[in-house]
């Protein structure tokens, strides 16, 4: 099934929402837009509610994640939530001793660099993440018509997380071990793809009208490498869930070389940053994809007409998208103003509507 076929079943109530119909490049009323980390540090209804609570704990907990998954879509009008959760929860709950040290990030006890190091990584069950399952029960159920997106870390973005122990700015250890042992490579990605594809069934079941796949860190990669040594499980995740019919979209940072690819591991959607406009981005992906992006989240800095001009910019390269979903380039920035984003989401609607 293609996410161009109707899901089997009853018929979603968010089936006919614009970025639905933009995924499946169909017309749309007016282009949609969500932002990426827009349930999160910008909103002081956020700092508020997560006040006293770890980020890991925070997305265990269905009612912490329902509040904050629908905060954005009350505030800024968005045309699709994200569920709030983090990509190293698939990891924590097989048992992966790691934590999110806030100012830093994901921190691994114990890298992966050995095989038998691989013995961390069990199958994820859906009862290891009960509480996705509960909190997308609650969420789907307040959202009425507009959809849920689910997501997961891609294969690669999680092994730098777990080779490197934490972030990493050149993925040295990484890198080493991808080229210096190509075998405990594959077998260590093929592992984390079938965990990342138990999460994102978990979520599809559950209720989520698309998933998206981030790879953050894979802009580091050169094509060849991504082909040969990436590629094959971020394909073998998108395989996994196609059945489902949903829209599938796939995002990672400093990817303009790497475009084409990454639509020809099985996403739909092609996230695309800022660093290169919209119809280049086509280009490079080829037919048959639709579009997510790709406003610099700085511009929101700027003063409010520098924001219309540039996002007139990001429109109009869009204009013979064959389906677009208006987004950041990137995430949203902590100490954005709230306001700017609300206004965005207007502007867009206004300036697109058919």
């Amino acid at each position: 099934m293609s996410a161009n076929d109707r899901p089997t079943g009853q018929p979603s109530q968010t089936y006919d929402s614009a970025f639905l119909k933009a995924c499946r490049r169909e017309p749309v009323p007016h282009t949609p837009v969500w932002f990426m980390r827009q349930a999160g540090r910008s909103l002081p209804e956020y700092r508020k509610v997560r006040e006293g609570t770890a980020m890991l704990e925070s997305c265990m907990r269905p009612d912490l994640v329902t509040e904050i998954t629908l905060q954005p879509v009350r505030r800024h009008n968005v045309d699709a939530a994200i569920f709030f959760s983090d990509i190293v929860v698939p990891l924590k709950a097989i048992g992966v001793d790691l934590d999110i040290k806030p100012g830093v990030g994901p921190v691994v006890a114990q890298p992966i660099r050995r095989r038998e190091d691989l013995a961390q990584l069990r199958d994820l069950t859906p009862e290891d993440v009960a509480y996705v399952t509960e909190a997308i029960g609650m969420l789907t159920g307040e959202l009425g018509g507009t959809p849920l997106i689910g997501f997961a870390g891609a294969p690669f973005t999680l092994a730098s997380y777990l080779v490197e122990g934490g972030p990493s700015r050149n993925h040295e250890h990484t890198k080493a071990l991808m080229y210096g042992d190509p075998q405990l490579w594959a077998d260590l990605l093929d592992r984390l793809a079938e965990i990342t594809s138990a999460f994102l069934k978990v979520q599809i079941e559950a209720g989520a009208s698309a998933v998206q796949l981030f790879d953050s860190w894979v802009g580091a990669l050169a094509p060849a490498d991504y082909r040969r040594s990436v590629m094959p499980a971020s394909a073998k995740v998108f395989d996994s869930v196609a059945s489902y019919g949903v829209p599938r979209i796939h995002f990672g940072v400093g990817t303009g070389e790497l475009l084409g690819l990454m639509g020809e591991a099985g996403a739909d959607v092609v996230g695309v940053d800022w660093r290169i406009p919209l119809d280049e981005a086509a280009r490079r992906v080829g037919p048959g994809k639709a579009l997510q992006g790709n406003l610099d989240p700085a511009v929101l800095f700027s003063t409010e007409e520098a924001v219309r001009a540039k996002t007139d910019e990001v429109l109009a390269a869009a204009a013979g998208l064959e389906g677009h979903v208006f987004n950041l380039g990137h995430g949203v920035l902590p100490t954005t103003d709230p306001e700017a984003l609300t206004r965005l989401v207007d502007y867009v609607h206004t300036k697109t509507q058919g």
